[in-house]
């Protein structure tokens, strides 16, 4: 799967959590993610519109564009997430497991990693640039 491909992938599907997703579609779509989130936080600063809050003591220096950036990205990145889980043939409920600092953050990169199961499984078919797809 292409940048393109997986972007629009993403927001086509932006509020699916059923199906499966190929480890290309989410490390394009991570990657989409960081580049866009840094270009709104330029534009922030070059604008005047952050941090929000005079408080930054938790690094929370999300401008506006930023802010709005990232409520805007938050479904469709967490349903990317819960697909490319069930490419694992894991429940999508394992996201949540982000909530534990630092292991939680780890353990849900290994998972990304991880090849998806060949063949179907419970969650469905292979993505379409699965390996065992054809």
């Amino acid at each position: 799967m292409s940048f393109g491909e997986a972007i629009r992938s993403g927001f086509d599907n932006y509020a699916n959590f059923s199906g499966r997703a190929s480890r290309s579609a989410y490390w394009w779509w991570a990657l989409f993610n960081f580049l866009v989130s840094l270009a709104a936080q330029i534009l922030d600063r070059a604008l005047g519109l952050g941090p929000v809050g005079a408080d930054t003591t938790y690094g929370l220096r999300a401008g506006v564009i930023t802010g709005l950036l990232g409520l805007a990205l938050l479904l469709p990145s967490l349903a990317v997430g819960v697909r490319r889980l069930h490419d694992t043939d894991r429940s999508g409920w394992w996201i949540l497991i982000v909530i534990i600092p630092i292991i939680g953050w780890l353990v849900l990169i290994f998972f990304f990693v991880t090849p998806g199961t060949p063949g179907p499984n419970r969650y469905g078919q292979p993505p379409i640039n699965h390996p065992t797809s054809g």
